[in-house]
């Protein structure tokens, strides 16, 4: 049987520390443009409000914009994350 807990026994350390400190810090990117998405929503709410492109103002732009920041960093973790290798064994 399949025991998750036994192969975290085995990971590499050094493989587990890469991974976790991409991992923070692709989280802490995001975390930096949606606290100025809230920045602007907060303190210049007419900002927000102003059309730049089209019609479409720039609260619905920067939302989806943090939609696709979301998918686009995920993708990033996904293809620089290192695969966590196993030691031999049974």
């Amino acid at each position: 049987m399949h025991d998750i807990h036994h192969e975290r026994e085995r990971e590499h350390p050094a493989t587990v520390a890469y991974n976790t400190r991409l991992g923070l810090g692709l989280f802490a990117l995001y975390l930096l443009m949606y606290v100025g998405y809230v920045g602007i929503s907060t303190y210049a709410p007419a900002m927000m409000a102003s059309q730049p492109f089209g019609g479409v103002n720039l609260a619905i732009i920067y939302g989806f914009a943090l939609i696709a920041a979301a998918l686009v960093l995920a993708v990033i973790y996904l293809v620089a994350c290192k695969p966590t290798p196993v030691d031999g064994g049974t």
